[in-house]
């Protein structure tokens, strides 16, 4: 297990239980007290944990972690989650791509596909994005067209977020929004942790003809603090095969395509 998949299980145990001790810790994960230790003392100098002594306690922000440490959490499924997304596309479209893990890997299945990278200008997929990562990941890997919207940087997401991207969002239209929701319920719609990703979102929503909700199972009938959009606005959920056939049912029955990677 390397450091990044270390420090993710620590802050999930520390976000399930609120306290770790360092043996506690050292034995769930099969390490060293001193690579625990160690590990504890990165984090509280990053403000993730608190340090006590002989173990740890939650923060106030576990519950919404950087994206470096989300990434080893559920990545098999969102691998296929990505693929499955981004064979909706099709060349010439233009395309709405928030940030996140899994949109991460939309875009990584979308830079692969040479279909979509021509050098036609008919055919070329115009790519706009508010996520500074998904952008370089597009940017190195392919010849698509990338718009990026402006915005302060949320470090947790590397996401632009703020008013300052709203011009850019105003003044297009999208064939198709692809975005990633820590959240997604028939009853509530989807959402977003953090209110100023949600808005960004939100946004785009308004400016797609076609809205697709990428989300693995474990974020199914979940809950979050803002809103991105309602679930009628929703025409697909691209999800795993974790999702049970109740939950599936749930979200057809609202008009929700399903899609099960």
């Amino acid at each position: 297990m390397d450091r990044y998949a270390r420090w993710n299980a620590l802050l999930e145990m520390l976000t399930e239980d609120g306290r770790v001790s360092v043996e506690e810790a050292a034995e769930r994960l099969s390490v060293s007290h001193a690579t625990i230790r160690r590990d504890f003392d990165q984090l509280a100098q990053q403000q993730m944990i608190t340090r006590t002594r002989g173990g740890a306690v939650a923060s106030g922000v576990s519950y919404d972690l950087p994206l470096r440490y989300k990434t080893a959490k559920h990545s098999a499924e969102k691998q296929r989650i990505g693929a499955a997304a981004a064979a909706l596309v099709t060349p010439g479209m233009v395309v709405a791509l928030n940030g996140g893990t899994t949109t991460t890997e939309v875009a990584r299945a979308l830079a692969v596909r040479p279909e979509l990278t021509g050098g036609l200008d008919d055919a070329q997929l115009t790519v706009v994005t508010n996520a500074l990562n998904i952008a370089n990941e597009l940017l190195v890997r392919s010849r698509m067209k990338i718009v990026v919207t402006g915005g302060i940087v949320r470090p947790q997401s590397f996401e632009l977020v703020g008013p300052l991207g709203s011009g850019v969002l105003n003044d297009v239209s999208f064939d198709i929004a692809l975005l990633g929701a820590d959240a997604i319920d028939v009853r509530l719609g989807a959402a977003a942790h953090h209110e100023g990703e949600a808005g960004m979102n939100a946004q785009m929503v308004a400016r797609a003809r076609r809205v697709v909700i990428i989300a693995d199972s474990s974020k199914l009938g979940a809950h979050a603090f803002a809103r991105i959009c309602a679930i009628e606005r929703v025409d697909t959920l691209v999800t795993d095969n974790g999702a049970g056939p109740d939950r599936i049912a749930e979200f057809e029955a609202a008009g929700v395509h399903v899609i099960c990677a």
